[in-house]
């Protein structure tokens, strides 16, 4: 099975992607296809044996559409063809040619960023075409307009002067001008009504081809027939200035449209943007410069300060300090040294240092951020899938309802006033229905949405596996989160240095200032240097940050189940629980033990052979934003619940500490997704952030999964949504993105079906019999034009929205 997403040319509308799916899926071996009219793109998942895209573009061709394959179709056959590609690499191999078959060192890496390229081009391209027509035909369809209400002002009030051309000339005028108007600009209108003839494929385009083509031929009648009009008793008024007027509006419509489209996926540009073009490299002990395409595993990459990494990788030789915020979202550099990851395409603040790639080409972080952020913006969410289904039958019934009003028009309206009069008015609303009912705002609504949602969401650095869970958060109303990793930093740290009273510490070195707490923690730290066991790093770590220094120790010895023991300057030293201090019949003090552990603290004794020195406590402690996020989550009106596999009183002291609100202590990791199955029984909707792989089956459980960037790879695959740099106050950002996002989208929904709902019985000329009001059919142009355009714009407007 392949998925493959492929640009599609020539869609006007929400029907036209539901005509494609339509005609796509029927086909043999397709099993799947997501066609999003946002995005002009395809998501087709099929069986490479029984179709090919070749096909499956022969299939929507008859209907006015097409494939493209953007650098795909440069490449005919064959690996004779790859010299012809340039620089040596393998950017646009047909389907006949595998990755496989590059030789060493290419890599099929940058060919979405290419085919990106090479689409924008194509559709600036297109732009710059209708931008053309644009300049010609709308101030022709402006100044009609404004002769079209003289002209009717003139007809109604005897105070505004008569028309100064006269009316034969200005017909003959008007009659050339909509031709050209029409047969030029208008010709995807009339490839709308040929299609609809041809294959009964309806869309946008067939309801104002048919709308301004009517309005067209029966004025040609009236203008070049006398003969004909004369015998059918027809008034000389004809509608040339509608055709031209209507086309105008709604063709300045569809640029808009697609001059704001376009904007809406910077998000991903930015992202392919970001990509480092060439890497210099170790070969052959020497330094050389290459394209990033020909970077290869485990190949020696040299970075100099101020320069981008190209890929992946580990330091391997020098320290620095690095901008991460591209992937991130924290401006802050990170300091990285021998054994640090590093990521591809974020930048290098001051030293120079050498690393090892890890990852190329599609592997690379960047590649796999605009992999996830393009399905995501390519995926629907549950209401999208019903406004593409209300967009789907929208086109035939709304042709049903223009004909059925033209005939109540003609048949009853003939019984009430003349029939010329009737059929003119019948006239007016066959068009005006046709014209303002078209779907483009509907089927825009959603997918613009989610497209400025999820590129808003990237720069945060909170990546959206699909529009679902972005549409599924903003219903949450529990957060069930992870203890360690999540709240807590995930490591022990010293929290607690507590010197016994009257210890007498002694050193050949001169302590400044008698400190004995500092002297007291470099004999420990010299002591616990030479244990592998956690607590031990973390007494080592409070050493290192106070400058504490070490001293030597001779007859070390791991004292199994218990701690550590050594000698200092000649004498015996212990560091570890009470049951050592136990065995070696020294005092503790069991209040301080006893307060320490009730607050989820582990406890270090430190002694020589007869009295306790210090009592050091070390714990995992909560990050330094965690109380803030659960205030902002709690103002968002969400439970947080906090699971944790740690005993009851370290749990619930970190809970305390964090303002959580419930904890479950001490549960396994096959449990977790069984509670958080307990709390969706109950009616919650649960979201689930973890880290680790043992979070990895609640993820999947809960409604919306939230992997911590930081974690494991199976947690972030089996996550809906990813954090960067595993920061929790982006799950706070994240559910403000959806909230915004939904809101937005009501809002597009909202202003796409009002001009419907309105205009469509307005325009139908449903109020005239009671108020005399009936729509004109080039108000019905510009309302659909601005309903189109009012929901881009109003999309837009996220990329601006503050998380």
């Amino acid at each position: 099975m392949k998925k493959k997403t492929l640009s599609i040319r020539g869609m006007t509308c929400a029907s036209c992607a539901m005509s494609i799916e339509k005609a796509i899926s029927r086909l043999e071996g397709v099993h799947n296809i997501n066609v999003n009219y946002a995005t002009e793109k395809a998501t087709i998942e099929f069986d490479p044996e029984k179709i090919t895209v070749s096909q499956m573009d022969d299939a929507i061709k008859k209907f006015g559409y097409s494939i493209y394959q953007g650098g795909d179709t440069a490449v005919t056959s064959g690996l004779q063809e790859l010299e012809s590609i340039g620089n040596g690499s393998c950017k646009a191999l047909p389907e006949s040619v595998s990755e496989a078959s590059c030789p060493p060192g290419i890599f099929i890496n940058d060919k979405s960023a290419q085919e990106a390229k090479s689409d924008k081009k194509e559709k600036l391209a297109e732009l710059q075409k209708m931008k053309e027509k644009v300049g010609f035909v709308l101030p022709i369809a402006l100044m009609v307009f404004i002769f079209m209400m003289w002209e009717i002002a003139s007809a109604s009030n005897l105070k505004i002067p008569s028309f100064f051309i006269p009316h034969e000339l200005y017909s003959i005028i008007l009659f050339i001008l909509s031709t050209v108007v029409l047969f030029w600009v208008g010709q995807p209108f009339l490839k709308g009504i040929l299609n609809f003839i041809r294959y009964r494929a309806a869309n946008m385009d067939t309801l104002v081809g048919i709308g301004t083509f009517s309005a067209y031929l029966y004025s040609a009648i009236i203008v070049l027939l006398p003969g004909v009009r004369d015998s059918l008793n027809l008034p000389e008024v004809n509608y040339f200035d509608i055709t031209i007027v209507v086309i105008g509006f709604v063709y300045l419509g569809k640029y808009l449209e697609s001059s704001s489209k376009i904007k809406t996926g910077e998000a991903i540009e930015k992202l392919i943007n970001l990509q480092a073009k060439t890497a210099l490299v170790e070969r052959e002990n020497r330094e050389i410069e290459i394209p990033i395409e020909q970077v290869e595993l485990n190949d020696t990459v040299i970075v100099k300060p101020g320069s981008k990494i190209p890929v992946d990788g580990v330091i391997i030789e020098g320290f620095s300090s690095i901008d991460e915020s591209m992937v991130t979202g924290e401006s802050i550099p990170v300091d990285k040294s021998i054994g640090s990851n590093v990521i591809g395409s974020t930048i290098n603040k001051q030293g120079a240092f050498k690393f090892k790639a890890t990852r190329i080409g599609s592997d690379t972080m960047l590649a796999q951020i605009i992999k996830m952020v393009e399905d995501a913006q390519g995926s629907k969410a549950p209401i999208q899938r019903l406004a593409d289904k209300i967009s789907g039958i929208f086109v035939p019934v709304v042709l049903g309802i223009a004909l059925i009003s033209f005939i109540i028009w003609v048949a009853l309206g003939s019984r009430y006033m003349p029939l010329n009069q009737a059929f003119r008015f019948g006239l007016l609303s066959f068009v005006g229905v046709l014209v303002i009912a078209c779907p483009c705002a509907l089927g825009l609504a959603t997918p613009t949405a989610i497209i400025v949602g999820v590129g808003k969401g990237a720069q945060y650095g909170i990546l959206i596996k699909n529009a679902e869970s972005l549409e599924k958060l903003h219903r949450v109303n529990t957060l069930v989160i992870d203890k360690t990793g999540t709240i807590t930093k995930g490591q022990p740290s010293v929290t607690d240095f507590i010197i016994n009273s009257g210890a007498s510490l002694k050193s050949n070195n001169n302590i400044k200032n008698n400190d004995i707490e500092m002297e007291a923690l470099k004999m420990l730290a010299s002591l616990e240097k030479n244990s592998e066991h956690p607590l031990a790093i973390a007494i080592i770590e409070k050493a290192l940050s106070r400058d504490a220094g070490f001293m030597e120790v001779s007859n070390f010895s791991n004292l199994e189940g218990m701690g550590v023991k050594g000698v200092l300057e000649g004498k015996d030293y212990y560091a570890g629980n009470p049951r050592l201090m136990q065995d070696l019949g020294i005092a503790y003090d069991e209040k301080l033990i006893n307060k320490l552990t009730g607050q989820g603290k582990t406890p270090i004794l430190f002694s020589d052979d007869k009295s306790i020195l210090a009592t050091v406590a070390v714990a995992d402690t909560i990050k330094d934003n965690s109380r803030q996020v659960i205030e902002e989550l709690h103002k968002l009106g969400i439970k947080v619940i906090m699971l944790s596999g740690d005993n009851r009183n370290t749990a619930e002291y970190i809970a305390r500490q964090a303002g959580i609100d419930v904890v479950y202590a001490e549960i396994l990791p096959q449990d977790k997704a069984l509670k958080i199955k307990e709390l969706q029984k109950k009616g919650f909707n649960v979201a689930m952030a973890g880290d680790g792989i043992n979070d990895a089956p609640a993820l999947v459980q809960a409604d919306v999964g939230i992997a911590m960037g930081t974690g494991t790879d199976i947690a972030i695959e089996s996550a809906d949504i990813t954090l960067l740099a595993g920061d929790i106050i982006k799950i706070p950002q994240a559910i403000k993105l959806s909230k915004k996002t939904m809101r937005t989208i009501r809002q597009n929904l909202f202003w796409a079906s009002i001009y419907n709902l309105i205009g469509i019985p307005l325009a139908a000329g449903l109020f005239y019999p009671l108020w005399g009001i009936l729509l004109n059919p080039v108000f019905a142009g510009l309302a659909m034009a601005f309903s189109s355009v009012s929901v881009v714009i109003n999309s837009l407007r996220l990329r601006f929205a503050r998380l």
